[in-house]
């Protein structure tokens, strides 16, 4: 799950992650009257979406006069803005943050991921703040430091400190530089984030550090027991298909390809992916029914992924362990007949009941295609894409 900026500096703030003060709107007048709050002279007007690259497509921008803040506000709300990361289609801004202004002496850059190699957290820095960390780490890799972090140690002063002497932090700042990077990783430690960023984090003219920016992505595996987190959750930036897909238990993406893919278990989903791609084909969505799927779940994918106009052929590719074949077939014939399927549906299914449930496809009377092996069922999936 992500969230807002201004959601994840309301974590940083509790943390103890200095930060400016900014108040989020969701009309121009609400921004009028949260630059009147915060007083002036300056203050940035900031589009929130779950993207990167805001400033770059026009979604940062400084005002110095309340007029300019509500000009510019009016201008924002109901954009379309197009980043790198939102696609051509781009993502309609629906909130802001009106924000003091910062007295940027250097821009760095933080953030935490797991390590699941090294079963710990990394911490990434970087003297080229407000940069994509992907470009500076294809150009300039040298300039990204990282240390690991052992879970049950925490962040250390010395190697704090340490990383804020590598990116270059100045000598005055770096006492709390290094507090803020320990602040940061209790933050995604104790709210089970699978990321944490600040790009960028700055020092000021006076020297001291703030953070300018927050990124945070949770485990949705959490949320159980993070309802604070739960209600910042805005399904406006989500997909459809997805918040869909999420009330049957469906672990479900959409992606640009035109074959559907029916799948249980997250890595042979991948595999499938990966194959339909080696015999030329393009994958319309990841989706990965789990392990106790039913004849309404199977129902509810195999609507979901029809809603997807440019799917031409629907690839279900099951292994009966925990899942039996008899209950998948069950739940595809069902399906199929719910949705009076017009599109070819190729499936291969090994393990459990494996011959019952193939035995009920065939006599189901359906025109489905069988197959025996992932790679038969791709390229017969391709084929009657095509």
């Amino acid at each position: 799950m992500k969230i807002h900026e201004y959601q994840g500096k309301q974590i940083l703030r509790e943390f103890g992650v200095p930060v400016p003060r900014g108040i989020p709107a969701f009309t121009v007048d609400e921004a009028v009257h949260a630059a009147e709050q915060l007083g002036g002279p300056v203050w940035v007007v900031k589009a929130q979406i779950h993207a990167g690259g805001r400033g770059k497509g026009g979604g940062v921008k400084l005002a110095r006069s309340i007029d300019e803040v509500r000009q510019i506000s009016g201008q924002m709300l109901g954009m379309q803005l197009i980043t790198h990361q939102t696609g051509p289609e781009g993502q309609t801004v629906r909130r802001l943050l009106i924000e003091d202004g910062a007295d940027i002496r250097k821009e760095y850059y933080a953030g935490l991921v797991i390590d699941r190699a090294a079963q710990k957290v990394a911490l990434m820095a970087s003297s080229e703040g407000g940069m994509d960390v992907e470009e500076v780490a294809a150009k300039t890799p040298e300039k990204i430091h990282k240390v690991w972090v052992e879970p049950g140690q925490g962040l250390q002063d010395a190697d704090a400190l340490a990383l804020c002497e590598k990116i270059g932090l100045p000598e005055g700042s770096r006492k709390q530089g290094a507090q803020a990077l320990q602040n940061l990783y209790r933050a995604f430690w104790d709210k089970d984030a699978s990321l944490a960023e600040i790009n960028p984090l700055v020092v000021q003219g006076d020297g001291s550090v703030i953070a300018l920016d927050a990124k945070f992505n949770f485990d949705d595996n959490a949320l159980f027991r993070h309802d604070e987190l739960t209600a910042m959750r805005d399904l406006d930036e989500e997909d459809p298909a997805e918040i869909e897909a999420s009330k049957y238990g469906l672990s479900y993406i959409q992606l640009d390809g035109n074959i559907a893919c029916l799948v249980n278990g997250a890595g042979l989903a991948m595999a499938t992916m990966d194959t339909i791609k080696l015999f030329g084909g393009e994958p319309a969505n990841f989706l990965d029914v789990g392990g106790g799927a039913t004849a309404e779940k199977v129902t509810a994918a195999f609507k979901i992924m029809l809603n997807n106009p440019q799917v031409k052929a629907i690839l279900v590719n099951i292994f009966g362990g925990i899942m039996r074949c008899d209950v998948i077939a069950e739940g595809l014939i069902a399906a199929s007949r719910a949705v009076a399927l017009k599109v070819p549906l190729v499936v291969r299914m090994k393990g459990t009941n494996e011959d019952l449930g193939k035995r009920m496809l065939a006599d189901s009377g359906l025109p489905i295609l069988s197959a025996e092996t992932l790679a038969e069922a791709a390229q017969k999936v391709v084929s009657a894409a095509a």
